[in-house]
């Protein structure tokens, strides 16, 4: 759980690192052109995202979530969060306007339940690619990352307990954080990611989970954590430097 003090890393895509995005409807064009390439626009909600490639939104203004195109509020976000790091969703899906222009964008949302989803108008989001992808297997106790679908990175990590098991499902890295205790229980780093613990309800920021280093490098290969994804902190700095802000994150039983 992210509870000691902890310093925002810069959000960016795997090449520049430190993205400006840009909102309103010259935006909204320019993202056609980059999410849809050649495939058809369509004015019903089409997916977005595959193995290879995934798109992530950046709310420099902050963003309203609804539950439908045009529908009741979900959640609104202000442009950065509790930690001082820049606001931003997964996308999954898009609605075009009759002129071929991103109208709404369909995005994973960091609050609880887990997995949820809403809308957000693409007029508020700048957006770009992402080629990593993490998959953890909690059974296994393994993290796999891809970059272009490839494997770039296998390691053994630690899950979480029986009693506070690490949450299964489909989330997206929502901030990249610096410990400013490099030797404490977070290590070097710490990849948050829009999960929740289903049972630590009660705890600091409501319970998020994250993949970071360690201070218990005995703990890898065990189920002991209260729910984050331990690795070594040789491993987890190989990793932070390779996993952008909105790398989708697959966690398996």
């Amino acid at each position: 759980m992210l509870a000691i003090p902890l310093l925002a890393a810069a959000c960016g895509t795997q090449t520049d690192r430190g993205p400006v995005a840009t909102h309103g409807r010259a935006a909204d064009r320019a993202a056609a052109v980059r999410v849809h390439g050649a495939r058809a626009c369509s004015t019903d909600l089409t997916p977005l995202g595959s193995d290879r490639t995934a798109y992530v939104g950046v709310a420099p203004q902050g963003a309203v979530a609804l539950r439908d195109p045009g529908g009741s509020v979900l959640a609104r976000f202000g442009p950065k969060n509790v930690n001082n790091y820049p606001t931003l969703f997964g996308i999954v899906g898009v609605v075009d306007d009759r002129d071929c222009a991103p109208l709404w964008y369909r995005v994973q949302l960091p609050i609880r339940p887990n997995g949820i989803t809403g809308y957000v108008a693409a007029s508020s989001l700048g957006v770009l690619t992402v080629s990593a992808r993490i998959l953890i297997d909690v059974s296994a106790r393994t993290l796999t990352l891809f970059d272009h679908g490839k494997v770039r990175l296998t390691a053994t990590v630690a899950v979480g307990s029986p009693a506070t098991p690490t949450p299964t499902g489909s989330y997206y890295v929502n901030q990249r954080l610096i410990p400013t205790e490099a030797n404490g229980p977070f290590g070097p780093g710490a990849i948050g990611i829009s999960a929740f613990s289903n049972v630590l309800t009660g705890w600091a920021q409501g319970g998020p989970i994250a993949i970071h280093g360690t201070n218990e490098p005995w703990s890898i290969g065990h189920a002991v954590s209260n729910g984050c994804i331990r690795l070594h902190n040789d491993v987890l700095r190989r990793l932070f430097e390779a996993t952008p802000a909105g790398t989708p994150v697959v966690i398996r039983r």
